[in-house]
């Protein structure tokens, strides 16, 4: 029987929301006005724009996970990543696999909402990786 639990969907939907404004807001801005000069432009060179988004949040949001278990959303709504294989801490090779999970489960609808299936809350990125984000 584990000695926590697992973090209300409703907290990580509103850290995700945090992350998603301090983190990537300012990606987007960079990508769409300062590289391409317009969204126009960043339409006409999708895939290579999306990567410019993608690789850049994935690695602040694996620098701040890999130093203190919490992004800055994580950390507003007192949450932490831990490790449900019983390793004290999170490996830089668990993180990056979260976070390609992560991108893969965010273009299906099930692995959108399977947090709110399952009875342990965890998300399909959580189950494969191993991780869960739990109250401070």
């Amino acid at each position: 029987m584990p000695s926590y639990s697992i973090a209300p969907f409703t907290q990580r939907f509103k850290a995700f929301v945090v992350d998603s404004f301090m983190l990537l807001m300012p990606i987007l801005y960079i990508v769409f006005y300062l590289i391409y000069g317009s969204r126009e432009g960043f339409a006409a060179h999708m895939l290579q724009g999306w990567l410019l988004i993608l690789i850049p949040y994935g690695a602040l949001t694996l620098l701040f996970l890999k130093r203190n278990a919490q992004t800055p959303g994580y950390k507003a709504y007192d949450l932490v990543l831990i490790d449900l294989s019983g390793k004290q801490k999170l490996s830089l090779l668990q993180l990056l696999a979260r976070y390609l999970f992560m991108l893969l489960t965010a273009f299906t609808i099930i692995g959108l909402f399977l947090p709110l299936l399952r009875k342990d809350n965890l998300a399909l990125y959580d189950i494969l990786s191993q991780t869960a984000p739990i109250p401070k």
